[in-house]
């Protein structure tokens, strides 16, 4: 056996050595208390190689700090269902106001920055070398270096909207440094920091509240409201009936009888502490009886498969009543790989006559965990076999294309998420530019853009630039946009629905705001078009480029700088609008 000053020695050379290697040394002082040998100490070190290289192979997720000064609180998380998409960051709160320092959250440069009317509004990227990107969307204002280059652009290229690249090195931020002032700008309903974290490689989203669990405070489970039984096309039926089961969470207590295939949904919401703000459910897990049919984690989520959530999701309920149902099985044209299944993608086999138990377990990132059970008593009812007669049948995994007199829909491969029988309606009528045409009679999402040619019958106006592809429903109306060709328009949709062409002479309104502050530089105008919307806009001060702001959500047009407005002297203002169909509208104003 050793001296102790020679085990001593010995220890305090293997501790180093851990040190360095991110080893932990306090497992060395408890071998030495057993008195190990100096073969155990030498496979110490061995074992502190290889866990330091398995450190080195698989770092740990890098550490973040705050972006605000002051307690962080949660207006949105990350992976809400929104329209088409998931919340790809987290919202944080500005206690109320605009203006607060954001700090960038670790080291890295600006590789990016954003102005747009909507989405964002004015967002900077910062690359870090870890790995990560972090976006900070909403903000008021950029750090003074970003800023110059940003207005130095919009002035030279006339324009508001920006959509820079910058290469790394030009503009450095160390963590904690102000890189901006948070805002309200662009498709926001109120003062916000909506904050995202990506992977730069792959640019996916991930959950960066991971970050901050111990700066935020959570102890309420989600809640549901709702679950929904869906018996499959021609192979289930739900107390009798192949349609969905709508069952409020209040009357889960009575069983539903059911038979053959089905599969289940549920409309849940997160909750925190301290606010009257709903989230996102980051993980639902459906059992029935004691096994796992399915399973989503919502912690990532790439670009490409924003749009999968129309999958995911109960799209007809959302449409029509704006329902948020997430389904507990896979589509097979879904591909979001935050969904896990059986081998059987969630769908459910009745059959036999006993209780069946079905187990929801809704659970948060911090591990609050809410259950929802309830019993398919399977009870022997008839199913009517599937047999569409519709004139098309769409199939998921194949290329589709759907033609009727004057029309022509191309679907490629990897645009449905399902098989869909159309429910086809054309409405001839002849004095109209076109027919219209029902493509289905329920809303079904595409994953991409999807080309439709609708003839075109009469031009009244010659002027071809002026018709559109338009989409209806509810009695409403909206652009889909489009290109005359050949007597066709050809225009790209993402849903299917009742569409026709339509024609657009109206040119945009433009509204004068607060004409008695326009000397101080206080100059506003709300801008609108009733038909194919606002395209772009040009003002002009004395004859030079003005630079005026837009917002979509709001409408209204602003002055970006009037300290460059010279006072004590009278102008001139020229505004023009234009909308997607070249209808132009002219104003000019003196003051």
């Amino acid at each position: 056996m050793f001296s102790n000053i020679v085990l001593e020695d010995i220890l305090f050379f293997i501790c180093k050595f851990a040190q360095i290697f991110g080893f932990y040394a306090w497992k060395v002082r408890f071998l030495i208390e057993k008195e190990m040998t100096l073969r155990s100490y030498m496979m110490i070190g061995v074992l502190g190689c290889v866990f330091a290289a398995r450190g080195q192979e698989k770092p740990m997720d890098p550490p973040f700090c705050s972006p605000f000064d002051f307690p962080l609180s949660l207006s949105g998380n990350f992976g809400e269902l929104r329209s088409n998409h998931f919340h790809g960051g987290v919202d944080f709160k500005t206690q109320g106001v605009v203006g607060k320092p954001i700090r960038c959250i670790a080291d890295g440069y600006v590789s990016r920055v954003l102005v747009t009317p909507g989405g964002y509004g004015q967002a900077l990227y910062v690359t870090h070398p870890n790995g990560y990107t972090s976006v900070y969307g909403h903000v008021l204002k950029f750090a003074s270096a970003v800023s110059e280059v940003v207005e130095e652009y919009q002035y030279e290229h006339e324009t508001f909207a920006v959509d820079l690249n910058f290469e790394p090195g030009r503009f450095p931020f160390k963590a904690g440094e102000v890189i901006a002032l948070s805002g309200n700008e662009g498709y926001s309903f109120g003062p916000h920091l909506h904050m995202e974290i990506r992977r730069t490689d792959t640019g996916e989203l991930i959950d960066p509240l991971q970050f901050y669990t111990g700066r935020i405070k959570d102890t309420t489970p989600p809640r549901a409201s709702m679950v929904v039984l869906y018996p499959q096309q021609g192979a289930g039926v739900v107390d009798g009936l192949q349609e969905k089961k709508f069952i409020p969470v209040a009357s889960l207590g009575q069983p539903v009888s059911a038979w053959g295939e089905i599969a289940a949904g549920i409309k849940a919401y997160d909750y925190m502490d301290g606010t009257h703000n709903n989230y996102g459910v980051r993980s639902v897990v459906l059992y029935v009886d004691t096994a796992e049919v399915f399973r989503s984690t919502v912690d990532g989520v790439l670009p490409e498969e924003n749009r999968m959530i129309n999958a995911w999701t109960d799209y007809e309920a959302h449409v029509k009543k704006g329902d948020w149902v997430m389904r507990s099985h896979i589509l097979p044209g879904n591909r979001l790989r935050m969904l896990q299944t059986d081998g059987k993608k969630g769908v459910i086999t009745i059959d036999e006559e006993r209780d069946y138990h079905l187990r929801y377990e809704l659970s948060d990132l911090y591990g609050n965990t809410s259950t929802y059970s309830f019993v398919v008593r399977g009870r022997r009812q008839p199913i009517e076999a599937y047999a569409p007669s519709t004139r098309h049948y769409l199939v998921w995994n194949k290329g589709n294309v759907v033609q009727e007199p004057g029309l022509e829909l191309v679907i490629p491969r990897g645009m449905l998420y399902e098989d869909v029988a159309l429910n086809c309606c054309v409405v001839k009528d002849t004095a109209a530019v076109s027919y219209e045409y029902q493509l289905h009679d329920a809303p079904v999402a595409l994953h991409d853009g999807c080309t439709l040619m609708i003839g075109v019958r009469h031009l009244p106006v010659a002027d071809t630039s002026k018709y559109y592809v338009a989409r209806k429903w509810n009695g409403k109306k909206a652009s889909a946009g489009g290109v005359y060709e050949n007597g066709w328009m050809k225009a790209s949709i993402r849903e299917l629905g009742t569409y026709t062409v339509a024609l657009d002479t109206l040119p945009p309104r433009v509204v004068p705001l607060n004409k008695a502050q326009w000397k101080t530089g206080n100059i506003q105008f709300k801008i609108s078009d009733a038909e194919t919307g606002i395209k772009e806009y040009k003002v002009k001060i004395d004859g030079a480029f003005a630079l005026f702001g837009f917002s979509s959500k709001n409408a209204k047009l602003w002055m970006k700088h009037p300290e460059r407005l010279k006072k004590g002297v009278p102008h001139t203002l020229e505004l023009v609008v234009t909308d997607y169909c070249g209808n132009e509208t002219r104003e000019e104003y003196v003051f």
